[in-house]
């Protein structure tokens, strides 16, 4: 039987504003084993994004149970968190999030630089070949299109083979034939690495791709 790798337990997030508290997220439970490939959706202002960076332990709930690869992140601090989502978490985001002093290569090695362990640069550029990128190895973010960087930030994202991997809108920002190249590589590299893939995502098509989809209306998960 497949661990549990994600799991909240009646996890909200209030916010206070000028006009009062403002609940985002009410009463959240879900639980998500290894190897499931997930999609959360819903409506703008529906708390999916604040979902996703609390169960990847960006973000903190107000109240409730946090459970992170046999980790309670919910009563860690940041740096503890820190230290979980670097052994365990990848993250592919919307913006790509490249830095532009670096080349391609160097960007996929960061995260594992930053842990404290080595990736050589064979290994970094195996990654890149596997999303069609053998020969950009040396490019910057701004000789890139924007498919380009979003594969460089997937190769990024499994370089340090993680257990889950988060994903916020990774095709938002593509057109439609580049958003399906991006896809069918989130989903060839899950299954590679038997990696658990949990994104926010507005594209239906790319939800229906996913082993279950979790739909969150006026921050509850709907029926």
């Amino acid at each position: 039987m497949s661990r549990t790798v994600v799991s909240v337990e009646a996890v909200e997030k209030v916010v206070p504003t000028a006009a009062g508290s403002l609940v985002i997220l009410d009463g959240i439970d879900l639980e998500i084993k290894q190897g499931e490939t997930v999609a959360i959706v819903g409506a703008s202002g529906s708390g999916k994004t604040t979902l996703l960076g609390i169960l990847a332990g960006l973000d903190e709930a107000s109240a409730g149970r946090v459970m992170l690869v046999d980790e309670e992140i919910s009563s860690l601090d940041e740096e503890a968190r820190a230290k979980v989502r670097g052994q365990h978490v990848g993250f592919v985001f919307q913006s790509f999030q490249l830095l532009g002093s670096l080349t391609a290569l160097e960007n996929v090695m960061l995260p594992v630089e930053l842990r404290g362990d080595t990736l050589d640069q064979s290994q970094a550029a195996q990654l890149l070949a596997k999303v069609g990128l053998a020969d950009r190895v040396e490019h910057y973010p701004r000789q890139l299109s924007g498919g380009e960087q979003q594969r460089v930030a997937i190769a990024r994202a499994f370089a340090s083979a993680p257990t889950v991997l988060f994903a916020d809108e990774p095709t938002g920002n593509l057109d439609t034939q580049t958003g399906e190249l991006i896809c069918d590589l989130l989903f060839d590299l899950n299954r590679e690495f038997g990696t658990t893939l949990i994104m926010v995502t507005h594209d239906s098509r790319l939800a229906q791709r996913c082993s279950r989809t979790i739909a969150i209306a006026a921050g509850q998960i709907q029926a």
